[in-house]
């Protein structure tokens, strides 16, 4: 353990994982708004306290927020907390009725009569929903052109944003970095150097069949992307290789299930209810196994001799997991009711309810659920956790405590 406590006193690079989920990412807010509070508590140590920054799907928003935010890290979180909070469906996706009638309506009408207006170029919608509107939030909110000038004055080191093109069928990493780092290439992944704007964090956040795909030139080529949750086998990768050393990672998703048989409905699975299984695959399995892969990493690391370490490429990665210890799946289901009607209509014909006991369809309302009752519990949600765990915290980065973290692997408990 010396060996590594030393290269914590050297001042290692931090990273932060914020993985995807649509509405779900208020949980993130929250996580972010307690880490503030401790960081303001321990006096502000050592400026940023994430220097590198890898976000998927919304985490792509969230972090590319704190990115543009660097040299003021609790100002952030807090613009971040006051966007979140009085956040409505309709700064999200057309949720008025001709907005819905033109995507949502007009798409599940092809799926049942599409065999006779297919001919029809212009009855062929794109997505379930339109996101337009989080288009303009986006530009109303971030000026991406802060993210170089926060690297010229020190504050921040890169930033990675990763999305799937449906064209190719390659994961992709969009980074923006201080330093020359060089692209790194793995089996149907790949990390592409760019200027991170705001079309690729729409991309990164286009989630499957919900929101439409987003042009993005790639080798002076145009393809199209989608969420960055799809294929995504090795989501702490990216901050890896961009030099972070100890990683904090937010799901939205539980790590595990509690122990004991769940009670399950016994009728035929709704649309909706398999929809929303499909996303919860997307969103949350790759991260359970990653976070396992690399603990599996740091024991191996740790029966080694510092000789042996030495003639390795692998390096022990300290990690802090925090993720949610309720069922947000549960949550949703006592909010589907807070949707705005049209979408509400919409939804019910895949088989949402707003009935808190159906809970068929509240795994896709979760992701849906951009209306305050919604994101503010799950962000309180999201600090309760992590102040349950502030000595963990305060270990990790070595606030307010004469030795920094150790080495071992700390993964929330829920």
């Amino acid at each position: 353990m010396g060996d590594y406590t030393q290269r914590m006193r050297q001042g290692i690079q931090t990273g932060l994982v914020l993985m995807g989920g649509g509405a779900r990412a208020a949980y993130q807010v929250g996580v972010l708004q307690a880490i503030a509070d401790i960081y303001e508590q321990a006096g502000g140590p050592g400026g940023n306290p994430f220097p590198i920054v890898a976000g998927t799907s919304a985490g792509a928003i969230n972090g590319a927020a704190l990115a543009c935010g660097a040299d003021d890290f609790v100002g952030a979180v807090r613009m971040l907390a006051g966007v979140w909070t009085n956040l409505h469906a309709e700064d999200i996706y057309r949720a008025d009725s001709l907005g819905v009638m033109r995507t949502g309506a007009r798409w599940l009408s092809m799926l049942s009569i599409g065999w006779v207006i297919a001919r029809w170029r212009r009855a062929r919608p794109k997505s379930l929903l339109d996101n337009q509107p989080l288009a303009e939030l986006l530009s109303h909110l971030l000026d991406t052109r802060r993210i170089d000038y926060m690297m010229r004055q020190g504050h921040l080191r890169a930033l990675a944003v990763t999305a799937s093109s449906y064209s190719s069928g390659h994961h992709v990493t969009f980074y923006q970095s201080r330093e020359n780092i060089l692209p790194w290439t793995r089996s149907q992944r790949q990390a592409v150097r760019a200027r991170i704007a705001r079309e690729h964090l729409l991309a990164s956040a286009a989630i499957p069949f919900v929101f439409p795909a987003v042009p993005l030139k790639l080798s002076g080529e145009v393809e199209y992307f989608g969420d960055g949750s799809m294929r995504q086998a090795a989501p702490i990768s990216p901050a890896v290789h961009l030099g972070a050393e100890r990683i904090l990672i937010v799901g939205a998703g539980r790590m595990q299930e509690p122990p004991g048989r769940r009670l399950v409905s016994q009728e035929y699975p709704t649309l909706a209810q398999i929809a929303g299984h499909a996303l919860s695959n997307i969103f949350l399995d790759a991260m359970a196994v990653d976070v396992e892969r690399l603990q599996r990493i740091n024991n191996t690391l740790s029966l080694m001799s510092p000789e042996v370490r030495e003639k390795t490429k692998l390096r022990p990665i300290d990690l802090l997991v925090i993720a949610p210890s309720q069922r947000l799946d549960d949550i949703a289901g006592k909010h589907v009711g807070a949707l705005p009607v049209p979408v509400r209509a919409m939804l019910r014909a895949l088989g949402v309810t707003s009935d808190p006991n159906d809970a068929r369809g509240a795994a896709l309302a979760s992701y849906l659920l951009f209306e305050p009752d919604y994101t503010r519990e799950l962000m309180a949600l999201g600090r309760d956790d992590t102040m349950a765990r502030r000595d963990e915290v305060c270990r990790f980065f070595g606030w307010g405590t004469e030795e920094t973290a150790g080495a071992a692997l700390s993964v929330a408990a829920a």
